[in-house]
């Protein structure tokens, strides 16, 4: 038995399209700050895999 078979899965901190109306404000700023920094690690991940496309296509033009 593996262990992710018996472990609960975490609820994930954020829902996209979840009601908002029950959050307070400092959740909502919260809210945003994770956002923020979720786009900046997929622009981090999109500009490493431009990369390493780029240097795989130099590689078989040579």
């Amino acid at each position: 038995m593996d262990l992710d078979d018996i472990r609960p899965l975490k609820k994930p901190d954020i829902v996209i399209g979840e009601d908002l109306a029950l959050l307070s404000v400092a959740e909502l700023e919260h809210r945003v700050h994770l956002l923020e920094a979720e786009v900046v690690r997929i622009r981090e991940a999109i500009a490493d895999k431009q990369s390493s496309k780029a240097a795989a296509d130099a590689f078989f033009r040579s």
